[in-house]
């Protein structure tokens, strides 16, 4: 296992596990939790890119936001569950990169360089939203119960989000494999099912003093880890969108007939239906538009630096990745559904699971809500408001 050294290598390694990933996409959506998908994930593990983001001065490339989110949109657009299980896995490498004391980034960075993972422990239930947390550590011990754990289940390290003894937010930084630790598999989603985001339970388990980081801190300054983990996800969204016009060009070079309408208008093929050419040339415009945004936000990222020098700066990433994010989950759900539109009803048969863009796109997108996206960027265009300092930006 090789970690890429240069944007073009890492490229070059996500395109190679993207062409390992896609044969077997269908049939990991069809098993959802009930077969964890160990060879993915081990194909994952092993394609180096794991380690594409730590720093330079831990032993890594330090390569920026516009090679990872070129990186999670090829991935995603062969299996975004998949490329969404390593999404807390870049984003907790850029906490500990900014944050972590030197143990810790010893320790975490040494076996992401070696192709191990960081899993997430953040969102509960119960609470008036997802980060209203009743997780604690005590005297040094762990208490608390999660869901939505993506990557958690089969990772090296989780990251568990917790309020210490002082009731300050905190990371707690845990060995997969420590006693205490119960990873489940209840995840029963109508998309994303590979990802088996499923419930974490924490009993007494030992939290290192070395291995916590000050996460409320990470919010208190500005800040671009938010807007830097936002990428993948909007990138998710674009790998998807791109996916379904793929799918839907195959389907209708290959095996679409034109409808009885087109036939009598004159057309000999369903490609050579008026209506079918305008919204897929409708279509391929906004994904290309989607793609063109996610790469402007990416290199805004890279322009500002994972420290951004002021909250002018920080906002200028946020609300760039927040624009490509909004949009980019727009045109998945509408690649995912004008691909029926175009294809006719033969393409709804199980056998091509072609419902699984739209299933995923809308699965995905709920994330966190678009329209408060929207509503920032206009706040900030308008009234000179600069968006809220938190992660979900």
């Amino acid at each position: 296992m090789v970690v890429p050294q240069t944007h073009d290598e890492a490229v070059t390694a996500a395109h190679r596990l993207a062409a390992v990933l896609e044969p077997g996409a269908i049939q990991r959506d069809r098993d959802g939790a009930e077969v964890v998908p160990h060879e993915a994930l081990a194909a994952l593990d092993d394609s180096g890119l794991l380690g594409i983001t730590v720093p330079v001065s831990d032993g890594g490339p330090g390569l920026g936001p516009r090679t990872l989110g070129e990186v999670a949109r090829i991935v995603a657009a062969a299996d975004p569950a998949i490329a969404q299980v390593p999404q807390s896995h870049f984003l907790l490498v850029d906490v500990l990169a900014v944050h972590a004391g030197p143990e810790a980034r010893k320790r975490a960075f040494s076996d992401v360089l070696a192709g191990r993972r960081l899993g997430n422990a953040f969102a509960e239930r119960g609470g008036q939203h997802a980060q209203d947390l009743r997780t604690r550590i005590t005297d040094g011990l762990l208490d608390g119960v999660k869901y939505y754990t993506t990557g958690a289940l089969t990772s090296a390290w989780i990251a568990v989000s917790a309020l210490d003894e002082t009731g300050r937010l905190v990371l707690a930084l845990v060995p997969r494999a420590a006693e205490g630790v119960s990873v489940g598999t209840d995840w029963d989603m109508l998309g994303q099912r590979a990802t088996i985001s499923g419930t974490a339970t924490f009993r007494r388990v030992p939290v290192e003093a070395g291995l916590r980081v000050d996460y409320a801190g990470a919010y208190e300054v500005p800040q671009q880890i938010g807007a830097r983990a936002q990428l993948v996800h909007a990138a998710i969204e674009v790998g998807i969108a791109g996916a379904a016009l793929r799918d839907a060009r195959s389907y209708l070079r290959e095996k679409a007939r034109p409808s009885t309408e087109a036939v009598r208008a004159g057309a000999a093929a369903a490609v050579d239906d008026p209506h079918v050419r305008h919204r897929y040339g409708r279509l391929a415009t906004r994904v290309r538009a989607a793609e063109a945004l996610l790469d402007s936000a990416a290199r805004t990222l890279e322009e500002v630096g994972l420290i951004p020098a002021d909250a002018e700066a920080a906002a200028r990433g946020s609300l760039a990745v927040a624009a490509a994010k909004a949009f980019g989950s727009e045109v998945a759900l509408e690649a995912g559904s004008e691909l029926f539109t175009m294809c006719g009803t033969s393409s709804a048969a199980a056998k091509y699971d072609l419902d699984r863009h739209w299933r995923n796109a809308r699965t995905h997108s709920v994330h966190d809500p678009m329209d408060w996206k929207y509503a920032h960027i206009a706040a900030y265009e308008l009234a000179d408001r600069l968006p809220p300092n938190h992660g979900q930006l």
